[in-house]
């Protein structure tokens, strides 16, 4: 099996893949990574008010750090676009009523992501083969991609010329790792894309 994702054949409209331990170690360091940038979720109330978690509010401010940023964009404005009040005001209205579910989101797949690694045994040869139902498999496209915004947004990465650029990098570059992680998520994701779409 290669070192992407194909059609599982023991899980209908599953998908598969072999990974070593070296691979397994780095997809979940970076998931860790990227629930930590996420944040906690709230904790479960006891005794919950289906209206007032229907109606709870999130922050109305975007985030400062670029990582963040990209994963919690504008809904109304963002690159190229010339911002303006009334723009503003519906960003942060539409932010306050949706960031919290969608960090709640993203906080969940990565979390089964970190939870299908770890069930992995690697057998004498170091590696393991995983196989994901289809909605793990919709949970780790969510999580590669946020992994791949968050590289992106740390390597400064805008544009498909940017990307280009990452190809003629020295040996010795200090990005040289976080370029060849976003190059291999990138095609981990678009290997699960096209197995999805088979």
């Amino acid at each position: 099996m290669p070192a992407y994702f194909e059609p599982s054949d023991s899980v209908p409209s599953g998908a598969a893949i072999a990974l070593e331990e070296v691979e397994i170690s780095i997809l979940r360091s970076l998931t860790v990574q990227l629930l930590e940038l996420i944040g906690p979720g709230e904790e479960p109330s006891t005794d919950p008010d289906p209206l007032a978690e229907l109606f709870a509010e999130g922050p109305s401010e975007p985030p400062t750090d670029p990582a963040l940023a990209r994963l919690f964009p504008d809904a109304y404005g963002g690159p190229g676009v010339r911002e303006t009040q009334e723009t503003a005001a519906a960003s942060a209205e539409f932010r306050r009523y949706t960031e919290n579910d969608l960090r709640a989101r993203k906080r969940g797949d990565g979390l089964s992501v970190v939870r299908a690694l770890d069930t992995l045994v690697p057998g004498r040869g170091g590696g393991a083969v995983l196989t994901l139902a289809p909605e793990q498999s919709r949970q780790w496209l969510g999580t590669l991609n946020d992994l791949r915004l968050t590289l992106a947004a740390r390597l400064d990465i805008s544009t498909e010329d940017d990307t280009d650029k990452l190809f003629s990098l020295e040996d010795d570059d200090p990005r040289k790792p976080l370029v060849m992680a976003y190059l291999w998520l990138g095609g981990l994701q678009e290997s699960l894309v096209e197995t999805l779409l088979a």
